[in-house]
Parts: structure tokens; sequence; C-alpha cells
């Protein structure tokens, strides 16, 4: 059975795409701790990074800090943060986190969207790409 991000990479559910190529995906997380927190994720599906083949791991991680790099440019915040969790959804997936303190990265503390607000979040990520 697909994951909830392979029916993202087939559009079988809507997202805020960031940034898309080949291989990679990333999307704005709907339940996210910052404003600007975004996922990276491989177009195969793998549960585990680990698992993941080198090329893909490594492409992953470039492709990760060019959107890192660009969340940066956009969004008020000390920093960038990432972190690879995976147990919410079985598709290996990069967190990217602007962060200002330290609960900003705990997932303890999430905040609520409205679809305009997502919409122009991700605009003003992807124009600094």
């Amino acid at each position: 059975m697909a994951s909830l991000f392979t029916k993202i990479i087939n559009g079988e559910i809507p997202s805020y795409k960031i940034a898309e190529d080949d291989n990679f995906l990333a999307f704005l997380d709907i339940n996210p701790n910052a404003i600007g927190h975004t996922l990276c994720i491989p177009k195969i599906e793998v549960d585990k990074v680990m698992d993941l083949d080198e090329e893909t791991y490594m492409g992953l991680m470039a492709f990760s800090r060019k959107v890192g790099k660009a969340i940066e440019a956009s969004i008020d915040c000390k920093r960038v943060g990432m972190t690879i969790i995976g147990l919410e959804v079985p598709h290996v997936h990069v967190h990217l986190i602007p962060l200002n303190k330290m609960g900003d990265a705990t997932f303890q503390h999430k905040i609520t969207l409205t679809e305009e607000e997502f919409t122009s979040i991700a605009e003003k990520i992807k124009s600094k790409l």
C-alpha cells in the first residue's frame, strides 16, 4: 500500500509544494512546528533513511540543503534545523524547521495556519530557490 507521501508525489493528495525534481519533493508540513516547516522526501518509497542507497541519501541531503537555504532566506528565524525521525510516516523524510527557540524542534508544540497562509509561505520560500 502506498504511503501518504507516495500519494502526495502521485498527486492523489494535495500539498503546498516548495521544490521538486526527478528524484525529490519538498512541501510544507501541514501540522507544522513553526512557520515554514518543510518536509523533503525521496520519490522512491523507502521506510528508513539508513536503507537508502548512498546516491539517494546524498541527493536527499543536497536537495534538503538547497531548500533549507531558501527557507532561511525567506522566513524570519535564527536558523533552520534538520531532523530525520520517520516514525509517523513509513517513508523517509527530512524535517526542515525554522527555529527561534528549542521548543520549535520538539514536535510538542504545533501551530495552525490557514490555507492562505500556507500558500503565501510556500510562494515566499519558492521565490528564494
